[in-house]
């Protein structure tokens, strides 16, 4: 078992080739009792040990959400997820980072879900700022983009992406207004995460995470818009 304590006492427990096999059970009461007993208790001390200092990127507190599929009764998630979001009731309604865990792989996101309440506002925000939004996506090489924020593998390097294609995904938030989404993030393939330390583990969240901050904190900016 590998353990991490950082600073805050958090210990950050990673995953298994046994903890992948997971989303594997086809039966829907056993996935889901295995999801609970096996994969949320390691998700929530992964978000414990990363939420202080992701909170130090954003500059302001975020609060850990597990995902617990308690609306499902039929056909068992192929993924589950802890999400790091600005307000304690929930996260989807606003921009938040997400580390989820799939069949093959390890994903830390960051989503302008379809909830999300200010998408219109945001994207403005993102247009006014697009020139140093651009850049410092484009100076982080291991970023990439997803047509959605259950798929496993992504569309394309956000470095390969144009300024345009990356506008055009902004743009998909405003057009598909009950299911525009933005989703950027790193994959990391299961066989890697089985090898890596909880240091390691740490280092590249958080390393995927800080460029993703500039999107973060456009929520939080005050736009006045002139008629």
């Amino acid at each position: 078992m590998l353990l991490l304590e950082i600073t805050t006492g958090a210990l950050m427990e990673l995953f298994t080739q046994k903890d992948f096999k997971v989303f594997d059970i086809p039966d829907f009461r056993e996935r889901m009792q295995a999801i609970s007993e096996r994969i949320r208790p390691k998700l929530k001390s992964i978000g414990e040990a990363l939420a202080p200092a992701v909170s130090g990127v954003v500059d302001q507190p975020l609060y850990l959400h597990v995902a617990k599929h308690a609306r499902r009764t039929v056909n068992p998630p192929d993924d589950t997820w802890a999400a790091l979001g600005a307000d304690k009731r929930g996260y989807k309604k606003d921009v938040h980072f997400k580390i989820a865990v799939s069949r093959n792989c390890v994903r830390f996101l960051f989503e302008v879900g379809p909830e999300y309440y200010d998408k219109a506002e945001w994207a403005l925000r993102w247009n006014r700022e697009r020139k140093d939004v651009i850049e410092t996506l484009h100076s982080a090489p291991k970023l990439s983009w997803f047509k959605s924020e259950h798929d496993e593998d992504p569309e394309a390097f956000v470095a390969r992406s144009t300024p345009e294609e990356l506008m055009s995904l902004v743009g998909e938030l405003t057009r598909r207004k009950r299911d525009g989404q933005l989703v950027l993030g790193r994959r990391l393939d299961g066989s890697e995460v089985r090898k890596m330390d909880p240091a390691r583990f740490r280092r590249i969240a958080l390393g995927t995470f800080k460029p993703l901050a500039t999107l973060f904190t456009l929520h939080d900016q005050r736009v006045l818009v002139t008629r």
